[in-house]
């Protein structure tokens, strides 16, 4: 990649992974409720599961996905879903800890899976893998492998930096929020974020 291709991806990784969403809402209210501590593994797997999802964009399964409609929506649907579920799960925490159990658990599996549904990250990976991997200038490149390392490389780290600088954010605002009924409401208010992101998601 030349030096501006490099440029331009950092400025669009920036954009995109420090940008709210499902994964940074998750980040912060999950170290909120339990700690830093207990966040690290959702931390750890949005990178994991984003850069599988790109690797898999880099080798035809966007590509499969786009020309499968009923495909596409299945994806959409069951992402909307699971974020309704999470938002219920949260909303209804009104103590530390209490979110853990039957109220919200998302393992690290579960922080993997959640990026295969999730359309903010589909259309990060299918921009990526049409734009920097595939093509250069609007040719077709002639090392597409090594292209893909590359992306797969530096969005691997701002996924982890971006979901850990939320969490930390989350952690630091334990205290404060342990205080009356202030986790209830930032419990409330990640949710109506999870809800508005699947209300976003239905939309695109």
């Amino acid at each position: 990649m030349s030096t501006q291709e490099i440029t331009a991806l950092l400025l669009f990784a920036t954009a995109m992974s420090f940008t709210p969403g499902p994964n940074t809402t998750l980040s912060t209210a999950l170290a909120a409720n339990f700690g830093l501590r207990r966040a690290l593994g959702f931390i750890v797997a949005v990178p994991t599961g984003w850069t599988l999802m790109m690797l898999a964009c880099g080798l035809g399964l966007g590509a499969l996905v786009l020309a499968m409609p009923m495909l596409r929506l299945a994806v959409k649907a069951f992402g909307i879903a699971y974020l309704v579920w999470l938002a219920w799960k949260l909303a209804r925490s009104s103590t530390l800890g209490e979110a853990t159990g039957d109220r919200l658990r998302v393992s690290f599996a579960q922080g993997v899976a959640l990026q295969f549904v999730n359309i903010k990250a589909w259309m990060l990976a299918l921009a990526l893998a049409g734009g920097w991997v595939a093509t250069s200038a609007g040719q077709p490149t002639s090392n597409p492998g090594e292209r893909l390392a590359i992306v797969c490389v530096v969005m691997l780290g701002f996924a982890l930096t971006s979901n850990l600088a939320y969490a930390l954010t989350g952690a630091l605002l334990r205290r404060w929020l342990s205080q009356g009924a202030r986790l209830l409401w930032f419990n409330r208010a990640m949710g109506a974020l999870l809800l508005a992101t699947a209300g976003w998601m239905a939309l695109a």
